[in-house]
Protein backbone atom coordinates (compact mmCIF):
# COMPACT_ATOMS: atom_id res chain seq x y z
CA UNK A 1 0.00 0.00 0.00
CA UNK A 2 1.55 3.24 -1.17
CA UNK A 3 0.69 6.69 0.11
CA UNK A 4 1.61 9.92 -1.63
CA UNK A 5 2.72 13.00 0.23
CA UNK A 6 0.92 16.17 -0.76
CA UNK A 7 3.96 18.44 -0.68
CA UNK A 8 1.95 21.61 -1.27
CA UNK A 9 -0.30 20.89 1.70
CA UNK A 10 2.79 20.15 3.77
CA UNK A 11 4.37 23.41 2.58
CA UNK A 12 1.25 25.41 3.46
CA UNK A 13 1.13 23.77 6.90
CA UNK A 14 4.79 24.44 7.68
CA UNK A 15 4.47 28.06 6.51
CA UNK A 16 1.49 28.63 8.76
CA UNK A 17 3.21 26.89 11.68
CA UNK A 18 6.23 29.11 11.12
CA UNK A 19 4.00 32.20 11.26
CA UNK A 20 2.37 30.95 14.45
CA UNK A 21 5.80 30.27 15.95
CA UNK A 22 6.96 33.78 15.10
CA UNK A 23 3.79 35.47 16.33
CA UNK A 24 2.92 33.51 19.49
CA UNK A 25 6.29 32.47 20.84
CA UNK A 26 7.34 36.01 21.80
CA UNK A 27 4.22 36.20 23.99
CA UNK A 28 5.63 33.39 26.09
CA UNK A 29 9.03 35.07 26.45
CA UNK A 30 8.62 35.46 30.21
CA UNK A 31 7.97 31.78 30.87
CA UNK A 32 10.40 30.10 28.48
CA UNK A 33 13.64 31.03 30.31
CA UNK A 34 12.17 29.62 33.51
CA UNK A 35 11.65 26.33 31.69
CA UNK A 36 15.16 26.45 30.23
CA UNK A 37 13.96 26.84 26.65
CA UNK A 38 15.71 29.32 24.38
CA UNK A 39 13.95 29.15 21.00
CA UNK A 40 13.22 32.86 20.62
CA UNK A 41 15.77 34.46 18.32
CA UNK A 42 17.88 31.33 18.32
CA UNK A 43 19.61 31.76 14.97
CA UNK A 44 20.23 28.05 14.44
CA UNK A 45 16.56 27.20 15.05
CA UNK A 46 15.31 30.07 12.87
CA UNK A 47 17.59 29.25 9.93
CA UNK A 48 16.68 25.58 10.36
CA UNK A 49 13.00 26.47 9.98
CA UNK A 50 13.77 28.53 6.87
CA UNK A 51 15.80 25.65 5.44
CA UNK A 52 12.92 23.24 6.14
CA UNK A 53 10.44 25.58 4.42
CA UNK A 54 12.84 25.91 1.48
CA UNK A 55 13.34 22.13 1.15
CA UNK A 56 9.64 21.28 1.32
CA UNK A 57 8.69 24.15 -0.97
CA UNK A 58 11.32 23.30 -3.56
CA UNK A 59 10.17 19.68 -3.62
CA UNK A 60 6.52 20.61 -3.99
CA UNK A 61 7.06 23.28 -6.62
CA UNK A 62 9.45 21.17 -8.66
CA UNK A 63 6.97 18.31 -8.86
CA UNK A 64 4.12 20.59 -9.92
CA UNK A 65 6.27 22.48 -12.40
CA UNK A 66 7.96 19.51 -14.05
CA UNK A 67 5.02 17.10 -14.14
CA UNK A 68 1.92 19.26 -14.43
CA UNK A 69 1.83 22.96 -15.24
CA UNK A 70 5.27 24.40 -16.20
CA UNK A 71 4.40 27.84 -14.82
CA UNK A 72 7.05 29.97 -13.11
CA UNK A 73 4.71 32.15 -11.03
CA UNK A 74 4.79 29.86 -7.96
CA UNK A 75 8.61 29.85 -8.09
CA UNK A 76 8.81 33.65 -8.09
CA UNK A 77 6.31 33.96 -5.24
CA UNK A 78 8.09 31.27 -3.24
CA UNK A 79 11.54 32.79 -3.73
CA UNK A 80 10.19 36.20 -2.74
CA UNK A 81 8.83 34.67 0.46
CA UNK A 82 12.09 32.90 1.27
CA UNK A 83 14.03 36.13 0.67
CA UNK A 84 11.71 37.93 3.09
CA UNK A 85 12.19 35.16 5.69
CA UNK A 86 15.94 35.60 5.44
CA UNK A 87 15.53 39.40 5.56
CA UNK A 88 13.57 39.11 8.80
CA UNK A 89 16.52 37.24 10.27
CA UNK A 90 19.03 39.84 9.10
CA UNK A 91 16.99 42.88 10.13
CA UNK A 92 15.28 41.85 13.40
CA UNK A 93 13.77 45.31 13.83
CA UNK A 94 11.52 44.70 10.82
CA UNK A 95 10.70 41.07 11.64
CA UNK A 96 6.96 41.60 12.06
CA UNK A 97 6.78 43.71 8.90
CA UNK A 98 8.47 41.06 6.75
CA UNK A 99 6.81 37.98 8.24
CA UNK A 100 3.19 38.40 7.04
CA UNK A 101 4.34 39.08 3.48
CA UNK A 102 6.82 36.18 3.56
CA UNK A 103 4.20 33.70 4.75
CA UNK A 104 1.61 35.13 2.36
CA UNK A 105 3.90 34.72 -0.63
CA UNK A 106 4.92 31.18 0.29
CA UNK A 107 1.36 30.04 1.00
CA UNK A 108 0.13 31.66 -2.24
CA UNK A 109 2.88 29.87 -4.19
CA UNK A 110 1.83 26.51 -2.72
CA UNK A 111 -1.88 27.17 -3.30
CA UNK A 112 -1.31 28.14 -6.95
CA UNK A 113 0.95 25.12 -7.46
CA UNK A 114 -1.68 22.86 -5.90
CA UNK A 115 -4.52 24.31 -7.99
CA UNK A 116 -2.56 24.17 -11.24
CA UNK A 117 -1.31 20.67 -10.45
CA UNK A 118 -4.87 19.45 -9.94
CA UNK A 119 -6.16 21.20 -13.06
CA UNK A 120 -3.66 19.49 -15.39
CA UNK A 121 -2.90 15.83 -14.94
CA UNK A 122 0.13 15.56 -17.22
CA UNK A 123 2.24 18.35 -18.64
CA UNK A 124 3.21 18.06 -22.28
CA UNK A 125 6.92 17.52 -22.81
CA UNK A 126 8.87 20.66 -23.70
CA UNK A 127 9.74 19.31 -27.16
CA UNK A 128 6.08 18.57 -27.89
CA UNK A 129 5.16 22.17 -27.04
CA UNK A 130 7.61 23.55 -29.59
CA UNK A 131 6.51 20.99 -32.19
CA UNK A 132 2.89 22.06 -31.81
CA UNK A 133 3.85 25.71 -32.24
CA UNK A 134 5.90 24.86 -35.33
CA UNK A 135 3.01 22.83 -36.80
CA UNK A 136 0.59 25.73 -36.22
CA UNK A 137 2.98 28.20 -37.83
CA UNK A 138 3.46 25.89 -40.83
CA UNK A 139 -0.30 25.53 -41.35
Amino acid sequence: MSSKVNWDALGITTSILCAIHCAILPLAVATLPVLGVNIIHNALFEYGMILLAFAIGTRALWHGFSHHHRRLTPWFLFLGGIILLIAKQVWHTYEFRFLPFAVGLIVTAHVLNLLWTRSRQIAPPAAADSDVVLEREAA
